[in-house]
């Protein structure tokens, strides 16, 4: 729900009494954005997948013995998959995108589960339970 003007004339006015007050502190807040937050997290995660594919190619190319593979190849793994942690974790914040929920204003229905992305549809219990009225109605 936007602000009325006249909440946003306060908030002006608060804002300005705190830049006044304490300049350094509403600079660092001011600066602090989430999405460009969130942007680094992902440029890191995506950092981090290609730097541990690239382990995980080096463990399987060094000529030593199979031990030393196999710890640089899980590291390497273990690297790659924590970028994509970060990737997964970061990427709504990082682009905005929108998550798309259930038309019942995001909450799971009679079923317990949210459906998101799909299309909605009654639980399996109902669908089942109007097919075996159907049945005996016909």
């Amino acid at each position: 729900m936007p602000l009325s003007e006249h909440e946003q004339r306060l908030l002006e006015q608060i804002e300005r009494a705190l830049v006044d007050d304490d300049p350094k502190f509403a600079s660092t807040v001011r600066t602090s954005d989430r999405k460009q937050k969130a942007r680094r997290k992902l440029q890191l995660g995506v950092l981090m997948v290609v730097v541990g594919l690239a382990v995980v190619v080096a463990g399987v190319a060094i000529p030593s013995n199979a031990v030393a593979q196999v710890v640089v190849g899980v590291a390497g793994f273990l690297l790659a998959f924590a970028g994509v942690g970060l990737v997964v974790l970061n990427y709504q914040a990082a682009t905005g995108a929108v998550e798309v929920g259930p038309a019942g204003g995001g909450r799971p229905g009679p079923g317990g589960s949210s459906r998101v992305g799909k299309a909605s549809r009654p639980p399996m219990k109902n669908r089942l339970e109007e097919r075996f009225r159907r049945r005996y109605d016909q």
